[in-house]
């Protein structure tokens, strides 16, 4: 009776050890089924398009180029669209929050230009419904730029080096504010991230990632609800969830979207970011209160902030391991990480070389 007692005991504890090992082995990208995942997998980016009224054309696209390291957009010339969205730092900047004219330090940090023109409206807030009035919003902004859209074109038109450029790629003269911005989103239009160990693991190669991103990606897309939010080629909804986030340093609350839809659900909600080059944009989130992947990780782990007066459904406790935070923590910082050079080391245009 005692050898069938233990037994059976050794038999319980054989089913439940393998069990656990069973919940803790990757599942297979193509086998994930989790309530929370996005309506579009993880994948390559799609092709980039332009939108009729702004076709792309070498000379748009290097007049952009041009515009966007050019300091005298700003009204003292010491601010660039580059400043705060430097290629250097995964096109954003070294934050906590941005800087502009004068000094002064804007209540959130600049969202990223790479990829931004997958995403259907621009600034955390959503409040520009295209690339093209995006470039418009800083020049004017007191904080950033501290232009006016008058002054800035008088500047433009007193250099015969834009005036020709910018007649050669449009046809019309004068300059116009339109044209600016048209040119900046062209450019912008080009910066995207088409090479990454995970768009080669995607394609077939599967040396491309290591096996502990292979693990970290099954998480993202699976226990981490990462895909919940960051999904489709782009690692982003284009939505705007709240994550908990409180102010920093006594900062008056931000309201986020809601400035925007004066909708009640939207307050303190932010625009999902690219998770593509995220490892190189640090810090986090739209006040850059979190300092490190690893800080952005253990915040969601926990299910948001302590601000959870209108906190996102979606964000709810994960239960990571340590050895599950370290995996996901490895995708994010290589495997996401683009490659491209024309992204990954982009250099200014020096201003000897910009139109005089």
């Amino acid at each position: 009776m005692n050898r069938i007692w233990f037994a059976a005991v050794f038999v319980m504890l054989v089913l439940a050890v393998n069990a656990l090992a069973d919940d803790n082995t990757p599942v297979p990208l193509t086998a994930v089924s989790v309530h929370s995942l996005g309506p579009e997998r993880l994948g390559n980016l799609p092709a980039m398009t332009a939108p009729p009224d702004n076709p792309q054309t070498p000379g748009k696209v290097l007049l952009g180029k041009k515009l966007y390291f050019d300091t005298r957009l700003s009204a003292d010339n010491t601010i660039s669209c580059a400043t705060c969205h430097d290629p250097a730092k995964g096109w954003s900047d070294a934050g906590p929050t941005s800087s502009g004219i004068r000094g002064q330090l804007g209540g959130r940090r600049a969202p990223p230009v790479v990829n931004a023109a997958y995403s259907p409206l621009q600034f955390w807030d959503g409040r520009a419904p295209s690339l093209e009035e995006q470039a418009k919003g800083p020049i004017q902004n007191p904080i950033e730029m501290g232009n006016t859209h008058e002054v800035m074109i008088a500047t433009l038109s007193k250099l015969t080096g834009y005036t020709e450029e910018f007649k050669a790629v449009f046809g019309t003269a004068p300059i116009t504010v339109d044209q600016v911005a048209q040119a900046i989103a062209g450019y912008e239009r080009t910066i995207v991230t088409t090479d990454s160990p995970f768009d080669r693991y995607v394609q077939g190669d599967q040396s491309a990632l290591t096996s502990q991103e292979k693990q970290g990606l099954e998480i993202f897309n699976g226990k981490g609800h990462c895909s919940s939010c960051h999904w489709g080629g782009y690692f982003s909804d284009g939505r705007f969830h709240n994550l908990g986030v409180a102010p920093v340093g006594g900062a008056k609350p931000d309201e986020g979207r809601f400035a925007v839809t004066k909708n009640v659900a939207d307050m303190g909600a932010f625009k999902t970011p690219t998770v593509r080059d995220a490892a190189k944009r640090a810090p986090y989130l739209h006040n850059g209160s979190e300092k490190t992947l690893e800080d952005v990780v253990m915040l969601y782990d926990r299910g948001g902030g302590t601000d959870n007066t209108n906190l996102d459904p979606l964000m709810v406790p994960l239960g990571l391991s340590n050895r599950e935070v370290a995996a996901l923590v490895a995708f994010m910082k290589r495997a996401a990480v683009s490659t491209n050079p024309s992204v990954a080391d982009e250099k200014p245009i020096p201003e000897s070389e910009l139109p005089k």
